[in-house]
């Protein structure tokens, strides 16, 4: 539909390879085998199987969209001057005129064909990744996952300086292999058909598709859905998981249980809250009162939403300019922040893998989920970005994870910190994962 294989010959993954070597030989050894064995032993190759992806967009799509976006009916204005009532008016008109008449996805499309991307099946479906391999022998494999709104966009600057930090103000002692795949529902990878989705089992894909890469011990990092799902792993604790850092923490992991109460209640804070305390609670409480409807939107009702965001493309760009509005660290000006390209090549992505509605269902399925707040023990890497809407004390993120080896807090970048600022987040990785790298 919207992308293409660049090729039908499977690269064998590590427990293909596995048994074309040592398990495979004796399977040699033991023909003349029947024709129904040898099938059965192909599929199973075939079913680990990595390939090679690129994406390739149909011109029709792309003349489609900007006959949608030609012929856009606009609501009224805002009757405030501010953005109390949402996206402003103007605001997305000029945008949506720079994405018909000047945007290009081609450029968009090269940035990702530029990159080593693959497709591989796991629980009944198609992930989509990027994997790039440092040309340091001794790198760190990093599973890196993206959220919502973003996708493997957000993700891309960062990659020279992870993959290459000799070349980025960084020694080779702090490299890393990057694994960035896109989450079930997003972007290129395949949308779930039934339930089941939730942050837990994409966390055990993501441990499959480490160890299907050949990777014996890595580690995790992810901010926003990207977060939820490292947490989970590290609840799975694999063996081969090694630690996480995450850029955004849960507030019902962390927060006390009193302050808690106090939140859901409508309750003034606890009087003996420290100064620090009492703006995160004051924080907290703005975000549930006048920030939270769009999670709770698609945590009951993903699909009503869901016919306007595969519909028009307008919707779909008002629905997340709002959050990238809410959430960067120039507050309600996401341009400072992103180039409108950038924010586009991110919107263009949902909108031409018609996804809006898919990758909402996320939110749907973790609504339902269970054993989401058990702490998590093994080790874990925190910093919180001034930009973030949810800042918890060192005491608080304790409560989350049991062995918090790292925790810091950045002088910039929001809650997209990887696209906002991808040199400082870099460095932050490397300082967060340098002692897990001794394990």
């Amino acid at each position: 539909m919207t992308a293409q294989r660049v090729s039908d010959a499977p690269v064998l993954s590590r427990r293909a390879l596995l048994l074309n070597g040592a398990a495979a030989a004796a399977f040699t050894a033991l023909r003349p085998a029947t024709a129904l064995a040898q099938a059965a032993a192909s599929a199973i190759l075939d079913a680990d199987a990595v390939r090679p992806f690129r994406v390739d967009v149909p011109a029709a799509a792309l003349v489609d969209l900007r006959q949608r976006l030609a012929a856009t009916r606009w609501p009224d204005p805002e009757t405030v001057d501010d953005r109390s009532q949402g996206v402003q008016l103007a605001k997305l008109q000029s945008l949506v005129s720079y994405w018909e008449t000047h945007y290009d996805w081609l450029k968009a499309e090269a940035k990702l064909n530029a990159l080593p991307q693959f497709l591989t099946k796991i629980d009944g479906l198609d992930i989509h990744f990027i994997h790039v391999r440092s040309r340091h022998a001794d790198a760190l494999p990093l599973i890196m996952t993206h959220g919502w709104p973003g996708s493997v966009f957000e993700l891309l600057k960062v990659i020279g300086p992870l993959t290459d930090p000799t070349a980025h103000g960084g020694v080779a002692e702090d490299a890393f292999h990057l694994v960035l795949p896109s989450i079930p529902g997003f972007g290129f990878s395949e949308k779930p058909k039934a339930t089941g989705w939730n942050p837990d089992r994409v966390a055990q894909a993501w441990d499959v598709l480490m160890t299907r890469l050949g990777y014996m011990t890595y580690v995790s990092q992810g901010g926003d859905w990207g977060a939820i799902i490292s947490d989970a792993l590290a609840r799975r604790a694999p063996e081969g998981l090694l630690g996480i850092h995450v850029n955004r923490i849960e507030r019902a992991t962390t927060i006390p249980p009193e302050i808690a109460k106090a939140l859901r209640s409508g309750d003034p804070a606890p009087a003996d809250l420290t100064a620090e305390e009492r703006a995160v609670f004051d924080e907290a409480r703005e975000f549930l009162s006048k920030g939270f409807g769009y999670a709770a939107l698609m945590a009951t009702r993903p699909q009503t939403i869901g016919y306007s965001l595969a519909d028009s493309p307008v919707g779909l760009a008002a629905w997340f300019y709002d959050k990238l509005a809410d959430w960067v660290f120039t507050r309600g000006e996401p341009e400072r922040a992103l180039s409108r390209d950038e924010i586009l090549d991110n919107i263009t992505l949902y909108w031409l893998t018609n996804t809006g509605t898919s990758s909402g269902r996320i939110y749907w399925e973790n609504s339902a989920g269970t054993g989401k707040s058990a702490p998590i023990a093994i080790p874990a890497a925190v910093t919180i970005f001034p930009g973030e809407v949810y800042r918890p004390p060192k005491s608080w993120a304790g409560r989350a994870y049991l062995n918090l080896i790292y925790y810091n807090r950045a002088d910039k970048g929001g809650h997209f910190a990887a696209w906002e600022e991808p040199d400082l987040f870099s460095a932050e990785l490397r300082a967060a994962f340098r002692p897990m790298r001794q394990l």
